[in-house]
This record gives structure tokens, C-alpha cells and sequence, in this order.
């Protein structure tokens, strides 16, 4: 007896752990790389200005206080370069890489445990309640990964405020702040001009979905920071290729546009179709992914992440974040019809 076919988004493997935009390349990117292909012959830093402007407009920030970089893990080791910190507060679950680049330095990390029983939201007054003149750094993403929570810019501001009153260097990385719902009020760049002892750090792998182009930027007004950089940092870091093609991205508001409207569409609707499985808990996302706990005893985020690679699906096994274990999985949001392979494909189980 002939099997049945498969359904075709099971002969495709789809990168839910990924969290990358799934509307894929931007169009104007495809375009600006084939019409700026012959400026290889020309150094890349006759593009930074016309890129510094379209960060610019597009972040709402002051190009004195923009720094280019190659990615955020680049930027992230610049700054650190730049405090050499001898203790940092983290929160608990973050994203591994601010961990990872701080025991480069021989950094002492202690950690802020965010409770899951609130959801893993921040309260920024008992969280500013443990920081002391000991530290050097703080870095938070907002929105974390991988709880896909959020922090007001109120709260941030008076994280700031108590950093700048201890002299700690706060880091802000708003990797996947574009996938947010009204994000511009969301931001902490307004707050850059007020507070000369944080930096604001964004990537376009993510929302852009262009990792490969290695591209990233962070605002601050930090003088004694950005003197450094000019004179320390390699010239032509960017490529030209990268430098045009990420001008025109950041012009190109169909795309945005379009991205945030799925991404909004498709979040409330995966959220709404798992959220009555009462073997579930769900974290209610802020970003363009989900963190989910299982509650069904015998069924681990292994058991999940096995199952959905049987149909092609990449999800995130969260057991190796520090305060996860695993019962947690992450994964983000795709296109319409494979949202709803990964959904019944979770569900199989629980």
C-alpha cells in the first residue's frame, strides 16, 4: 500500500528558533545589491554617511551618537572593551550571549532572578533596590529573550537614573524591539540624550532578516565612549555592500510595515489557539516569539523539539538557559500555514 504524501511544509524545514522575520529579504535589499555590486572597487567608508543619516531618520536618534558594528555580539565586545567591568547584574532567564562576552573579561556576574509566577515582567523597583556601586554594568534586552516580555520606557528611565546615580554603564539590547507593538513609544534612544551613561544596541539581523549582511548599531551619548571608538575602532568595518544595501532597508516602509502587521496577526493568533491546553503555560509574547512551559509531566522540551523535527520543524529547547530546565521551549512566528503545522505539531503531544 502506497503511503500517504507528505504535506509539503513537512518536506520543508522551517527555523522556529530562529526568530527572523519571515517575510525574508527585503526587496530593496535584493535590489540595492545588484545596482551597488560594481562598488567593491571603492572603500566602504564613503557609504557611512549616507548610512549614518538613514539610521538616523529611521531610529530617531542624532548621528553624532550613532556607532556602527558588525553585529551585535561586536558591539556588545566593544563596549565591554571600553568599561573592562569588574562585576555586571544580569537577569535571569537573558539571552546567553551578554554571559558569554562578559567572561571574556574575567567579569563577576551576579544574577537578578526574574519570577516566573509574574510572568518573568520586571518590577524595576526591586530591581533597582539590588544594585549597588559595585557593579560596572547591566545589560537588559528589551524584549528579553527568551521570555519575549517587555519593559516601559518609564521603568527603563529609572533604571537609568539609578545606574547613572552608582555610575554603572547600562547596555540595552533592543534586538527585536521592531516586532513589538508601538515600539517608538517603547524605545529607550529618547532616553540617550539624557543619560550619557547607557547605550542603546540594535541588530537588523532579526527583524530585516538579513544575519549574513552582519550589521549593527547602537546610540549613545557617552563622549568619553565614542572619542574612544573613533580612535580605537578598524576603519571600514561595514562592508560598501552592507553600508548601501542596509541605506535603502531602512527606507523601505512597505516592508516594516507589512512585517509588524503579520508578526501582530500571527502572534495573536498562535497565542489564542494554544492558550485553552491546559497542559500549556503560556508567556504571553510581547516579541515575534513565544516561551512556553509544559505542564505535562511526561513530556519534556526534548520530547517536543524530537517530534516537531519529525515534520520539519526547528524549535528552541530552552533547558540550557540559565533558570530554565526542560520543560520550556521558544519558538517564533512564521508564515500563516506553517504557524498552523507548528501548533497541531505541539499539541500531538500534550
Amino acid at each position: 500500500m502506497a503511503k500517504a504524501p507528505l504535506r509539503i511544509e513537512q518536506l520543508d524545514t522551517v527555523l522556529y528558533n530562529s526568530n527572523l522575520n519571515p517575510m525574508g529579504i527585503p526587496e530593496s535589499v535584493t535590489k540595492s545589491l545588484k545596482e551597488n555590486l560594481g562598488s567593491i572597487i571603492r572603500y566602504p567608508s564613503d557609504y557611512y554617511d549616507d548610512l549614518k543619516k538613514a539610521v538616523s531618520t529611521y531610529a530617531g536618534c542624532e548621528t553624532d551618537h550613532i556607532v556602527l558594528g558588525n553585529g551585535l555580539s561586536d558591539m556588545l565586545r566593544q563596549y565591554s572593551s571600553l568599561i573592562i567591568p569588574r562585576k555586571a547584574l544580569l537577569l535571569v532567564p537573558s539571552a546567553m550571549e551578554y554571559e558569554n562576552v562578559l567572561s571574556i573579561y574575567g567579569c563577576e556576574i551576579d544574577y537578578y532572578n526574574l519570577d516566573e509566577e509574574k510572568d518573568y515582567i520586571l518590577d524595576a523597583k526591586d530591581f533597582v533596590s539590588k544594585l549597588d556601586s559595585s557593579y560596572d554594568v547591566v545589560i537588559i534586552g528589551n524584549p528579553n529573550n527568551p521570555t519575549s516580555q517587555v519593559i516601559s520606557r518609564m521603568d527603563m528611565e529609572l533604571i537609568a537614573e539609578v545606574c547613572n546615580e552608582l555610575e554603572i554603564f547600562l547596555i540595552i539590547d533592543e534586538m527585536y524591539i521592531e516586532f513589538t507593538e508601538d515600539y517608538k513609544e517603547l524605545t529607550s534612544i529618547p532616553l540617550v540624550k539624557d543619560y550619557d551613561n547607557i547605550a542603546v544596541l540594535r541588530s537588523v539581523s532579526k527583524f530585516f532578516a538579513i544575519p549574513g549582511l552582519r550589521f549593527a548599531y547602537s546610540v549613545t551619548s557617552n563622549t568619553s565612549h565614542l572619542e574612544m571608538i573613533s580612535v580605537t575602532a578598524a576603519p571600514n568595518t561595514i562592508s560598501t555592500l552592507t553600508a548601501a544595501a542596509c541605506t535603502a532597508m531602512f527606507k523601505d516602509k512597505k516592508y516594516i510595515e507589512e512585517s509588524r502587521s503579520q508578526i501582530h496577526t500571527e502572534r495573536n493568533l498562535i497565542y489564542s489557539a494554544m492558550a485553552t491546553n491546559k497542559n500549556v503555560k503560556l508567556f504571553k509574547p510581547c516579541a515575534n516569539y513565544m516561551l512556553v512551559k509544559l505542564l505535562k509531566d511526561d513530556v519534556s522540551a526534548q520530547d517536543i523539539e524530537e517530534h516537531c523535527r519529525t515534520k520539519g520543524i526547528i524549535i528552541r529547547n530552552c533547558s540550557n538557559f540559565r533558570g530554565l530546565d526542560n520543560k520550556y521551549i521558544r519558538f517564533c512566528f512564521m508564515k500563516p500555514k506553517q504557524n498552523d503545522l507548528l501548533v497541531n505539531t505541539i499539541l500531538e503531544l500534550l
